[in-house]
């Protein structure tokens, strides 16, 4: 399973980048025309309608990154996220508006990137797959999963949504090998290809492979295969 875990991985990173970026002059002209900075609003948006999210979040989710008090600031100061007492980040009705705006963007993405293809299949594995995958404590999937599917979503965005989450279960997977070497976040962004890297790669698959076992062996390869053509 671990083979599958490292082959489906960049195939599933493909799918979704190609998404975002056949939506990315859309969401260019919102940014521009609404006045609103996307960031959080954007990355999140599969979880922050559905439940808050604690501000000590962002550091787990944005773990290679160090600009999380400005971009957060960004946010409160446009109005479009809260933050209580306790610390709970959440979306305000403008920012909920926004959300649903970059759902439209990326809905008619999904339709010119994968027109013609059979996406109601796909979504429904990668979902049990999803639902299969272990939230680890303090982990980045807990935060975002199950992902928010605004209603009467497509079948593509739904696939979209669903595979933007799963990421996080390899990222969380990632993040357990590297922390299991005794290396920190700056030290794995820097550490170049070798022995070492290739064993945590080795470890992240592992990690990574169990919510797969869910499928059958036809499921798994049916998937790949769909994912395979929609890139």
């Amino acid at each position: 399973m671990s083979e599958y875990a490292a082959e489906i991985a960049p195939v599933i990173n493909v799918a979704h980048v190609n998404v975002h970026a056949s939506a990315a002059p859309a969401l260019t002209d919102l940014a521009a025309t609404s006045g609103l900075t996307p960031a959080y609003l954007y990355d999140l948006r599969f979880t922050l309608p559905l439940r808050p999210l604690p501000r000590a979040g962002l550091a787990t989710l944005y773990r290679y990154a160090s600009d999380h008090e400005h971009t957060l600031r960004r946010h409160l100061d446009e109005g479009t996220l809260t933050e209580d007492g306790d610390g709970l980040l959440r979306l305000t009705g403008k920012g909920l508006a926004f959300v649903h705006r970059l759902y439209d963007l990326h809905a008619a993405a999904v339709g010119r990137v994968w027109a013609g293809h059979d996406l109601a299949g796909p979504a429904e594995l990668v979902g049990r797959v999803l639902d299969a995958a272990e939230r680890l404590p303090d982990g980045a999937l807990e935060l975002v999963a199950p992902p928010y599917e605004p209603e009467g979503a497509g079948p593509g965005l739904r696939l979209f949504n669903r595979l933007s989450v799963l990421r996080y279960h390899r990222a969380d997977a990632h993040a357990a090998a590297w922390e299991a070497a005794g290396l920190s976040a700056t030290e794995i962004v820097g550490l170049r290809d070798g022995p070492e890297r290739a064993g945590i790669e080795t470890e992240t698959n592992r990690r990574a492979a169990a919510p797969y076992g869910v499928l059958s062996a036809t499921e798994r390869d049916t998937l790949y295969d769909i994912l395979l053509k929609l890139i």
